[in-house]
């Protein structure tokens, strides 16, 4: 068959080119891709706040500080809020409210100044009476004192002078010792002490033999007298001419006065309660 002779449809499909094999898709370049996110519609500000808070992410200590925070916050609101409430009362309150708890606030201020002085007077009076009481104890103790050494009741420390008698021929009688103690009595002589016997005021003096007794207590030679006063005046008052010394050395007795700056006077008497005598302040 000649080319003439072929049908149309065959001579169509020889003058139409072959099919093209489809190709795959490119990938889309940069400025495609920034282009479809600019055509994305953009978030605010308070959208992206809510997500990136949302939802929470609390940790323990976290947590713990909040619970504090609000525990501090709740106590400082619970105080403003009764400072308020008494200050809004005063704020809110008439006139003569007012005046009233002004009133009531000065007399009550009175009355504890008046109180205060009440009890400013009772410490004072106590306090006066304490220390005349005391001062009263004071002295009656003193007197005591005073009373005791007089009597021989208590013992006795001062200066004074120690006096001792030798006495080997046994001529000193009993009346030398009484001048003896009656010239140191008369010179100021406080304590006296013959021998470990106490002489007070009714102490008397007796011939025993070659010895001499004291109240009724036998001493021996030597005699030594521990008398408390001033030295100055004691010394002077045995050493005087005719006196205690010069009598005791005609006996052929050695009689030694020494002055010391303490003289201790232990030789105590038993108190002796009066049978008949009474205080005339009773």
């Amino acid at each position: 068959m000649s080319e003439e002779n072929e049908r149309p449809e065959n001579r169509l499909r020889k003058e139409l080119p072959e099919e093209v094999p489809a190709r795959a898709p490119e990938p889309a370049s940069e400025q495609q891709a920034e282009a479809r996110a600019q055509a994305q519609p953009s978030l605010t500000g308070r959208q992206r706040l809510v997500k990136g808070l949302w939802p929470p992410r609390v940790t323990r200590a976290q947590l713990i500080v909040a619970l504090l925070l609000f525990g501090l916050g709740f106590g400082l609101a619970v105080q403003v809020a009764s400072n308020s409430d008494s200050d809004s009362a005063l704020r809110g309150a008439r006139q003569e409210d007012l005046v009233r708890i002004l009133d009531e606030l000065d007399s009550r201020t009175q009355r504890l100044e008046d109180e205060k002085q009440g009890l400013e007077k009772q410490r004072q009076e106590l306090q006066s009476s304490s220390d005349q009481a005391a001062e009263a104890r004071k002295q009656t103790a003193e007197k005591e004192k005073q009373l005791g050494i007089l009597a021989g009741t208590v013992a006795a420390q001062g200066p004074g002078i120690t006096m001792t008698v030798e006495d080997t021929k046994g001529t000193v009688k009993a009346d030398m010792l009484l001048d003896a103690i009656q010239e140191l009595r008369a010179a100021g002589a406080e304590a006296i002490q013959v021998n470990g016997v106490r002489v007070v005021a009714g102490t008397y003096f007796t011939d025993s033999g070659t010895s001499v007794g004291v109240d009724g207590n036998k001493i021996n030679a030597p005699y030594r007298f521990k008398v408390i006063g001033k030295p100055q005046d004691l010394e002077p008052a045995l050493n005087i001419p005719g006196g205690v010394v010069q009598t005791l050395e005609k006996e052929q007795a050695t009689v030694t006065v020494a002055q010391s700056d303490k003289i201790v006077v232990d030789a105590l008497r038993q108190a002796k309660r009066p049978d008949y005598a009474r205080s005339s302040s009773q």
